[in-house]
């Protein structure tokens, strides 16, 4: 206000972290970024239709009904100080060309797995492997379960010692969170290495 003499207090914005969702098709990328979201999350869900026929794979994933055509969207305010970003990827291989996109200024991701269909995370593993983007496995599981240990799924995936691999339920809040705690905690670890 002009002429006052109190000196205009300015607050900085937060600092933001984007992490990229990532994962095959059907793996949970769209309910892990709903359920961990503050915000109502962004989804780009589309009815799976008859022109997917033959393209799109639904062994073990007969029930799955909509896809994500372009991203879903999420935010977690950590602290005044930091916010996260979550933008969760297409999963299906016509939508792979998007990735690169999603990528410019992510500094960490999460690679959602699906021990039922194990292969379906190889070509996300391989992405961030490439373009040196650090990661953890978050294997979902299914209807609660998770049929095998941890060291088992790190030795299908042939993740590297340094990966992290945890196992999560994407429908549930603080399992989710876990995983993003997880991967900022590795992301601090790799900076203060660096530095």
């Amino acid at each position: 206000m002009a002429g006052s003499d109190t000196p205009a207090t300015s607050v900085a914005p937060p600092d933001t972290v984007k992490i990229l969702i990532a994962g095959g098709f059907g793996v949970g990328k769209t309910t892990m970024v709903g359920s961990v979201s503050e915000i109502a999350p962004l989804r780009t869900e589309e009815p799976l239709t008859a022109a997917g026929l033959g393209i799109d794979d639904l062994d073990g994933i007969e029930e799955k009904r909509a896809t994500t055509v372009a991203l879903d969207f999420g935010r977690i305010t950590i602290s005044r100080e930091l916010v996260l970003y979550l933008f969760g990827t297409p999963g299906q291989q016509r939508f792979w060309f998007m990735w690169n996109d999603l990528a410019i200024g992510a500094l960490g991701a999460v690679v959602l797995v699906d021990v039922r269909r194990p292969e379906s995370s190889f070509a996300a593993i391989d992405f961030f492997e490439r373009r040196g983007i650090p990661f953890v496995v978050a294997v979902n599981g299914f209807h609660g379960e998770h049929p095998y240990p941890v060291e088992d799924i790190r030795d299908a995936l042939a993740l590297p010692a340094q990966v992290r691999v945890l196992l999560c339920d994407a429908r549930e809040r603080e399992s989710c969170r876990d995983v993003l705690i997880a991967l900022i905690d590795q992301l601090i670890a790799d900076a203060r290495k660096a530095s």
